[in-house]
């Protein structure tokens, strides 16, 4: 019994003695006791039911009993306070018994505090005088109905009398949602339409296709808390022609024919159904009195005969000419190859046996001895190979043996040095070795998508050309003596799956690099795209880092950044910039704080490079707005015969859970024909916000009416729902399509995979010493590494780069990945003219000179 009930209960037990030992002193005043204690256990007239939260709405249990002398709730096994308790007395007229009503408010943030852990349950315990009871359980829920639905309805082409099944599985939710289904935004009632059956598991039955059944079918879930609809499933119910009966022969006509027809209209062909196979018109030779016989008689013969006798004259002259005229190209086939022969002779080949990889065939020059086949050196190759391992320098002495030059030479105490230019390596045993490490046993097995090179103190730069994806390694972030191998790939999103949850959406692709636990002395950097809109107050974005276990952490809060921490974040408009410590395998995660938030979309058209078919298809790719996905879809798209159509369009998609539309306009009816029967195609919401999904794109199928039809002009539409959107204009000729447009347009960046030591850098590594020791020390007027960074407007960083040792050093890094393609020292020697320190002054400023 709760603590609080026992003085109640030891004040009513006195009383019920009191009033005993007063009608046992005198029987006169025991008739004055007007209202005797109830005899009888309580029993309940209303108990508490289950019950589920609706947001934040509070929730009322109430508890009625009778006789009852008091009412107290238990939650989860403690009891509710009495101030909470709501409590109502009342009198049975019929009975005259007391009747107590008991109710209490339950709050979202009370069932939260067990939420996981048991149910939340309440009951109410009611006493009288001669015992207690106790209710049922009510349980009190959260109600909930999550957005996306488990398995949504897909469309399909379907023969006429065909059965249909669309699946759906409707989102998780409490309580259970129930389901209907629409066709065309109409409720679909299996009771008044029996071709229709919604089976136990929500999937929707149509027993016999008819015309009228083509439509979008929608799939709705709703419970008490929202209404969520899937997206929509076009149907098209099709007819394939059939042929009528032959009509009747014709009278034989004056050219000796008859004819005989029938129609493809049993049925006519429909909604994209074949036409009839076969003849619809059919001949046959005939006499008639119209058509006589005249040819008769011994001079008709003769006439034959002689006809057949010049026709084979003919044939046989024209055999002869033949076989003269191959003698002749034979004989002048045979005497070229003779002549060849003699002069010629045969030549020795020599090829050098090599690896694959690491040489490449160059084109023989055209010299007398362009007749021998030789195989040169290709030094022009980028990347090495990875054991896993770190080495010092006098480990890789046996590792490299280059025959024309060696990429390390001896020092004179003995150690190896790692000469500036572009490393040899195997892709293929890099991928084999690296895949085998624990860490990543996910690392895709092509080398697409993966550079990789050996590192000393001198930094270097890895790329993974038309990506946008760069590994900065600085000068001195590699400790001296230690030689590292280092790879940087992209990793395919269907290879990984990281938690989402709620608004979030990825936002960059998912990066490797590493191998992770190498020691560095200072940050380096990894560039990478990200597909947010500009608007950074409509965010919430983290770094995620992938742990050795394989869980995803949030090591970052852009906006937040920590400079004790390893890591920090520059978010530029396309671009972000990651400082960290530790290599390992990181992305970015975006989660939207209103539905203003957007991302960038990238629109691009496809279409067939040749087409010599009546149908002609346009694939529209909606993918995020990162240089690494519209890279996989050129390449796609290539393997496919596809080309760029028009120009790739950008699209703001916000958060805003409606879905993205697609239509086709402006038809030439009179040439052109859409096979799409709805007026627009939908791809869900989610499917694009999670950024998960790789080439998500519709197909417009369009049929010319003759093959002779070439120009194609017409309008595609995408946009949001009740959002932005974007048109294309097309006017092109499909088999004369000359424009500028294919793989070239896009792919544009011709940067090396690999480079090591100061060709990766646009300062060289001297006058970088000399810069920084001129501006790292503070100076009484502020010309120093402070006023470097505001004027290369990187002020916001101010904090982070005062937290390293050498600030004017990292906020050089930071110019280097920014300026990589377009950096130009006469820019950087003007903004350090203005800071005080002149161009000519670099090479000669003492460390300690202000």
């Amino acid at each position: 019994m709760p603590l609080h009930l026992r003085p109640f209960v030891r004040w009513r037990c006195s009383i019920v003695l009191a009033s005993l030992l007063f009608s046992c002193a005198g029987g006169e005043h025991a008739a004055t006791v007007t209202h005797p204690l109830p005899a009888g256990f309580p029993h309940f007239l209303v108990e508490p039911d289950d019950v589920y939260i609706v947001k934040n709405k509070p929730v009322t249990l109430t508890c009625r009993s009778t006789p009852a002398t008091q009412i107290y709730f238990k939650c989860n096994g403690e009891w509710v306070h009495q101030d909470d308790h709501l409590i109502e007395r009342t009198v049975d007229p019929a009975t005259g018994l007391p009747v107590m009503q008991v109710k209490i408010d339950i709050s979202r943030q009370q069932v939260e505090k067990i939420f996981g852990l048991e149910d939340f349950w309440c009951q109410c315990v009611a006493w009288s005088t001669t015992g207690t009871q106790k209710s049922q359980k009510a349980y009190v829920r959260i109600a909930y109905l999550r957005k996306n639905f488990e398995e949504e309805p897909l469309g399909k082409e379907v023969a006429l009398d065909q059965e249909v099944l669309l699946r759906c599985h409707p989102p998780e939710g409490v309580p259970t949602a129930e389901v209907e289904w629409q066709r065309n935004e109409e409720l679909i009632d299996p009771k008044a339409d029996p071709n229709f059956f919604i089976t136990v598991d929500h999937n929707l039955i149509i027993k016999q296709a008819r015309l009228a059944d083509t439509g979008n079918y929608t799939c709705v879930a709703k419970n008490i808390v929202a209404r969520r609809k899937s997206s929509s499933a076009a149907v098209i119910v099709y007819v394939d022609g059939g042929w009528s009966e032959w009509s009747k022969w014709s009278a034989c006509g004056t050219d000796c024919t008859m004819w005989r027809s029938r129609e493809c209209t049993q049925p006519a062909p429909g909604t994209g159904g074949k036409s009839c196979q076969g003849l619809d018109l059919q001949s046959l030779n005939c006499t008639s009195e119209q058509c006589p016989q005249t040819v008769s008689g011994a001079e008709d013969v003769a006439l034959y005969v002689g006809i057949v006798a010049v026709a084979l004259c003919l044939t046989l002259l024209l055999v002869v000419l033949v076989l003269v005229y191959r003698r002749k190209k034979a004989g002048l086939d045979a005497d070229v190859a003779d002549s060849s022969i003699l002069t010629t002779g045969f030549q020795p080949m020599g090829i050098k046996p090599t690896k694959p990889g690491v040489w490449a065939p160059h084109r023989a020059s055209r010299c007398k001895n362009s007749h021998l086949l030789t195989i040169q050196p290709d030094l022009t190759t980028t990347t090495t190979s990875y054991q896993g391992t770190l080495r010092s320098r006098h480990d890789m002495a046996q590792k490299f043996s280059v025959s024309n030059g060696p990429l390390l030479e001896p020092l004179p105490n003995g150690s190896q040095t790692l000469h500036n230019g572009k490393l040899p390596g195997e892709p293929g045993d890099f991928v084999s070795r690296l895949a085998s490490q624990s860490y990543f046993k996910t690392l895709p097995r092509d080398t697409v998508n993966t550079s990789y090179g050996t590192f000393n103190f001198l930094g270097g730069r890895l790329t993974l050309p038309n990506t946008g994806i760069s590994l900065l390694i600085p000068p001195e972030a590699i400790p001296r003596g230690k030689i590292y191998e280092i790879y940087l790939t992209v990793q395919r999103k269907e290879d990984l799956r990281l938690p989402l949850a709620g608004c979030q959406t990825l936002m960059s692709p998912v990066i490797s690099c590493g191998p992770p636990g190498v020691v560095l002395t200072r940050p380096v950097i990894i560039s990478m795209d990200h597909c947010s809109d500009a608007c950074p107050e409509n965010w919430a974005i983290r770094l995620k880092k992938q742990s050795y276990e394989g869980t995803w952490e949030d090591v970052l809060l852009l906006g937040e950044e920590l400079v004790s921490e390893p890591y920090y974040c520059q978010l530029e408009a396309e671009t972000c910039r990651v400082f960290t410590e530790q290599l390992g395998r990181f992305a970015l995660v975006g989660e939207s704080l209103s539905m203003a938030a957007a991302k960038r979309l990238k629109l691009l058209l496809f279409a067939p490079a040749y087409c010599s078919t009546l149908e002609y298809t346009i694939r529209v790719y909606c993918t995020d707005d990162t240089q690494d996905l519209i890279k996989e879809v050129m390449q796609m798209e290539a393997q496919l015969g596809g080309r760029l159509i028009d120009e790739p369009h950008v699209l703001l998609f916000k958060d805003s859970y409606h879905n993205l539309r697609l239509s086709i306009h402006d038809l030439p009816q009179a040439h052109w024909r859409s096979k799409l029967l709805t007026g627009y195609q939908e791809i869900p919401f989610y499917h694009i916000w999670s950024g998960s999904q790789r080439y998500l794109h519709c197909t417009f199928t369009l049929e010319r009416l003759s093959v002779s039809t070439c120009e194609l002009s017409c309008t595609l539409c995408v946009w949001q729902v009740e959002g932005e959107g974007q048109s294309f204009s097309l006017d092109f000729n499909i088999s004369k399509d000359n424009r500028p447009l294919d793989s070239d347009f896009l792919l544009v960046d011709n940067s090396t995979p690999a480079l090591a030591g100061p060709s990766a850098f646009q300062i060289p590594y001297l006058i970088r010493q000399k810069i920084c020791s001129s501006l790292d020390a503070p100076c009484p007027n502020g010309s120093d590494w402070r006023l470097l960074a505001q004027r290369l407007k990187l002020e916001r960083h101010m904090s982070f780069f005062a937290s390293k040792a050498s600030p004017t050093s990292v906020i050089l890094d930071l110019w280097e990945v920014q300026h990589f393609h377009s950096g130009n020292l006469n820019q950087l020697a003007a903004v350090m003219a203005e800071i005080g320190k002149q161009e000519a002054m670099i090479f000669l400023v003492s460390d300690g000179e202000c």
